[in-house]
């Protein structure tokens, strides 16, 4: 793997030394960076690309629906001419139709509502976002709820005997 900072940059002849942990460090980091603006970059060429397809795709199928419904329509319409030319008056014919659609009107709201009451709540994430904005309070330095750990010499240390848990 190539890395962005040369030995030219470094201050040192090809070959001489061995960089520095800092250099090293000031590389990988530089590379790490060139990484995920290139991974940026494909990432908004294809959901562009993505996105357009998706609309153009909702887009059609909601015209599909706008003509089936104009398609039902006529449907019922036929169906009510079809009970007039049965014998039945035409007013009555078109009233049957009504209450036919009614009723399926109806028991589609009747399902559409015990599936709503079977839906469940997102308990866990209720749960942290409660517990958020005393995460997020800033406090007075000084006046910390729980113990900071304290870094010496390498080393993490708490102040106390309590655990450090994010």
């Amino acid at each position: 793997m190539a890395h962005s900072v040369s030995p030219a940059q470094l201050g040192t002849p090809a070959g001489a030394e061995e960089p520095s942990i800092g250099t090293l460090v000031q590389s990988a980091m530089a590379d790490v960076s060139t990484l995920v603006r290139g991974e940026v970059e494909l990432a908004k060429a294809e959901i562009g690309t993505s996105a357009k397809k998706a609309g153009i795709s909702v887009a059609l199928f909601g015209a599909a629906g706008v003509l089936a419904a104009f398609a039902g329509i006529y449907l019922f319409v036929m169906v009510a001419e079809l009970l007039t030319w049965l014998g039945i008056e035409r007013w009555i014919s078109y009233l049957i139709v009504t209450a036919f659609l009614l009723l399926l009107a109806g028991v589609c709201v009747f399902i559409g509502t015990r599936m709503i009451k079977k839906i469940e709540k997102p308990e866990r994430t209720l749960e942290t976002l409660s517990v958020l904005p005393g995460v997020l309070h800033r406090e007075a330095p000084g006046q910390r709820h729980r113990a900071v750990p304290e870094v010496s010499n390498g080393k993490v240390a708490l102040r106390g005997n309590e655990s450090y848990k994010v």
